[in-house]
């Protein structure tokens, strides 16, 4: 049986990682092969510096500039530190594969499978939603590279193409099994480390002249429509917050860690405030090293970074610059079909989605659950199929990315911080808990309202700046309440203590 919140942990010599899944409800079925760095390797390959930084950075170019490109990051980077430190330390003490809507129902004081159900479902939305966003910007750049090696014509449609082809590579890597997954991931990680390094040294050391430090740091420009300068540079903020995302993919692989509840937490932290400090240098080295401001913002690449790098450093050495991270975002969008799909099988597992049985289902041979990997990869291209007539479909599935994986970040750490009985596990905060429990919930309350809100004006219903985040959270809220009262109340099957569950789903939020 789960050790509940306000019982006894797990011994602190507990090292039987199956043993331990046992007590929590489950039984050992995905393949437990990944070192603590290969968990880490995962989420630092999701979060990506070298695919939201670049992907996104247009955003950030017209929503603050250089303020808050390089003022925004370590802003956002350390609330996000937060945010991940406070869920590392629920990590330590429930190492499943489910992850936030699982914790969300061990917390929760009353009506614990409601709270599993809808974290649940927001979990399932922002993975859905990053794994979209990721291959989609991935698309971005690798049409940029083959519009400057080959003259391709970079248009919505083929961008969405390739899209669709990038996004099922990433289905069929995954399908081959897990030791595959890990290798690349390992790779992915290095890849990253390497890559920054390179672009940063080329960009300081080619250019003939770079942006003042003061411009570099403090340049505000607004192309958004908007009147505002604060509201425009808390939009810009996007950029920061849509890269740090991810890293609940070490709690979703836990099951297939070793050591799981230490390594686990480590891999949540440590992928964040490794890419807080090299994105920081990769964004100043890229800010600084734009030798046209505006000739850059509308590149004929439609990728502005891809400017950056052959204005800063010749055509045939950017083109370099921009294979590294093109070859890094194919790396990220792997490990993000990796984590989506481990949360839509233990969510599956738990009966949760329509069709739960056929989705749960673990290969023999490969010990990966492949049916959920291709429920993602269908999912995002649905998901993704709006940026077929604008780009600013583009904005809102980073922002639904946003809003909905840091609802369901933040909704076990206030449950955890409203529980008193709550036993801390073999890796924890001490007393910092409660303070950066609550820096965290303030934040994710912030953003989640921020980013519901236009980037580009008029940002009215029907115009290409609409962004349709709002409808989509909406939708998600109105789905599964619909489907809990159809469903899930009488087949939702989550580990938690029965009994507390009569009570109506909008009572949770009383």
């Amino acid at each position: 049986m789960a050790t509940e919140a306000g019982s006894s942990a797990p011994p602190s010599g507990h090292h039987d990682d199956e043993a331990m899944l046992a007590e929590l409800g489950y039984k050992q079925e995905l393949h437990r092969g990944m070192s603590g760095f290969s968990n880490f390797a995962v989420s630092f390959s999701i979060i990506s510096i070298l695919s939201g930084c670049v992907t996104t950075f247009y955003l950030a170019m017209d929503a603050g500039g250089p303020s808050a490109i390089n003022l925004g990051w370590p802003l956002v980077g350390l609330m996000v530190l937060c945010v991940a430190l406070a869920m590392a330390e629920i990590c330590s003490v429930y190492p499943t594969a489910g992850g936030l809507y699982y914790w969300a129902g061990k917390l929760a004081r009353r009506n614990k499978r409601v709270w599993a159900w809808y974290v649940g479902w927001f979990n399932f939305l922002g993975e859905v939603a990053v794994t979209a966003a990721i291959d989609y910007g991935a698309a971005i750049t690798w049409m940029a590279l083959l519009n400057l090696v080959f003259g391709l014509e970079v248009t919505l449609v083929s961008t969405f193409v390739a899209f669709v082809i990038i996004i099922s590579l990433h289905g069929l890597l995954n399908t081959f099994g897990v030791n595959l997954v890990k290798l690349l991931s390992d790779v992915s990680a290095w890849w990253h480390l390497a890559g920054v390094a390179i672009i940063v040294a080329v960009l300081w050391l080619v250019p003939d002249r770079h942006q003042s430090m003061d411009f570099t740091f403090t340049g505000f420009v607004n192309e958004t429509g908007w009147s505002s300068g604060i509201y425009v540079f808390l939009i810009g903020l996007l950029l920061a917050q849509y890269t740090f995302t991810g890293y609940d993919a070490s709690a979703h692989i836990a099951e297939e860690t070793k050591s799981a509840s230490t390594e686990a937490p480590k891999g949540i932290v440590r992928s964040v405030w490794v890419s807080l400090l090299a994105g920081w240098i990769l964004l100043i080295s890229i800010t600084a090293a734009i030798q046209d401001y505006a000739a850059t913002r509308a590149s004929d690449t439609g990728l502005p970074v891809a400017q950056v790098f052959i204005d800063a450093a010749g055509r045939n050495l950017g083109i370099a610059l921009l294979f590294i991270c093109a070859v890094a975002q194919f790396f990220c969008g792997m490990a993000s079909v990796t984590a989506n799909s481990r949360m839509t099988y233990a969510f599956s597992r738990d009966n949760a989605l329509p069709g739960s049985r056929l989705w749960a289902k673990v290969n023999p041979r490969t010990g990966t659950p492949t049916n959920s990997i291709w429920l993602c990869v269908g999912l995002a291209i649905v998901v993704t199929l709006p940026a077929i007539q604008n780009l600013t479909a583009f904005f809102a599935v980073t922002s639904i990315a946003v809003i909905g994986l840091y609802i369901a970040y933040v909704v076990p750490v206030y449950l955890r911080r409203t529980n008193p009985s709550f036993r801390e596990g073999r890796w924890n905060l001490g007393r910092w808990s409660a303070p950066i429990g609550w820096i965290a919930i303030v934040w994710v309350a912030f953003i989640v309202v921020l980013f519901m809100l236009p980037a580009y004006a008029p940002g009215t219903f029907g115009d290409a700046s609409f962004n349709y985040a709002p409808i989509a959270v909406l939708f998600v809220l109105v789905f599964s309440t619909v489907s809990w009262f159809v469903r899930g109340r009488n087949h939702f099957m989550v580990d938690v203590p029965e009994g507390h569950d009569t009570v109506e789903p909008a009572e949770i939020f009383r």
